[in-house]
């Protein structure tokens, strides 16, 4: 294992150590805890917006935390749920009066820590309401979203969601946008390598030199088919054809396409992607509002990347490209 650490079980703490370090004028902590992690910003009114989860996955969880984003994160060891009781201690720091929005991953311990925390801050008179996201196409068949998993497609959820709340819009209707966004929102990945968890110290699974894995998810769990690795619109094609079918695009439809790395394949590589993403939807008479390439949803170095898409009507097209400013991601005003 060739990892810049110290001990790895000290590796999330010192990341955060890192991390508040290198943004003091964004991000804080609360309750004596690193892992508390919440936006120096504050907006009376606003509908506090808070998500968690394991490390690991960086700019995912913590990375969405600022202006015109969420505004706390409770972080988990890597690729484990943080406690109900940070949750818990986040969303009475980011309470502004208005309730709270959680918004997460679908996940058993994130799920089960959520409503503890829910419960929690009930009894401090914080209203809660939650959005689970579950984009995952590959992790179970349609009339069975529910046993999804949520990855990378959860990015336009956070940002529906916080474009909404900035507007000062009420818990409720926060709430129902980021419902409308995760309903809207199809997310395929597939892998080409392992990741090795600091504290574990070997790879976590294993695959040949020259296979690929389609739908595998971000800590490695089984996908839908594995075999030779193909040539990258192939790839492309056979991820893109269950996002397509499910959101019933067609021509005049309007979409956002994020092409997300999962923490060890190059740039270059997500734009071959994105060459060919941009041309099937061209042929198919689908509009691309926005774009993004980059790193989104990791799964430490493993190689990989997913595609997530999600499809606009007029309301959502405003709130994904509403101004936001957070260490891991920025969108200026268009």
């Amino acid at each position: 294992m060739k990892k810049f650490l110290n001990q790895p079980e000290a590796f999330v703490d010192e990341m955060l150590e890192g991390l508040y370090a290198a943004h003091p004028r964004q991000l804080q902590y609360v309750a004596d805890d690193r892992r508390c992690l919440v936006s120096v910003a504050r907006k009376p009114g606003k509908v506090g917006l808070a998500t968690g989860g394991g490390s690991g996955h960086l700019p995912l969880f913590l990375g969405y935390v600022g202006r015109g984003m969420l505004d706390g994160c409770a972080v988990g060891g890597v690729f484990q749920s943080p406690s109900a009781q940070q949750m818990y201690e986040v969303t009475k720091a980011i309470d502004q009066g208005a309730g709270v929005l959680y918004i997460y991953g679908n996940y058993t311990g994130d799920i089960l820590n959520f409503d503890m925390a829910t419960e929690m801050a009930e009894m401090d008179n914080i209203r809660v309401l939650s959005v689970v996201g579950n984009d995952d196409v590959a992790s179970s068949v349609q009339g069975e979203e529910h046993k999804r998993r949520g990855v990378a497609g959860i990015f336009f959820v956070y940002k529906a969601a916080g474009a909404a709340a900035d507007e000062g819009m009420p818990l409720d209707e926060v709430r129902r946008v980021a419902e409308k966004a995760r309903l809207a929102t199809r997310t395929m990945g597939v892998a080409l390598s392992s990741c090795i968890v600091p504290e574990v110290g070997h790879a976590t699974f294993s695959i040949g030199e020259q296979e690929m894995e389609i739908g595998m998810g971000i800590h490695g769990e089984p996908g839908i088919r594995r075999g030779p690795l193909l040539p990258a619109d192939a790839v492309v094609d056979e991820m893109l054809k269950p996002i397509l079918a499910e959101l019933q695009l067609g021509q005049g439809s309007e979409v956002a396409v994020l092409v997300n790395g999962l923490g060890g394949t190059p740039q270059e590589e997500l734009y071959v992607m994105y060459r060919r993403i941009h041309q099937v939807l061209g042929e198919q008479g689908v509009q691309v509002a926005q774009v993004h390439v980059g790193e989104f949803a990791t799964a430490m170095e493993m190689a990989g990347a997913s595609i997530s898409v999600i499809k606009l009507d007029d309301e959502l097209k405003r709130l994904v490209a509403a101004p936001a400013d957070t260490p891991f991601f920025r969108l200026h005003p268009q």
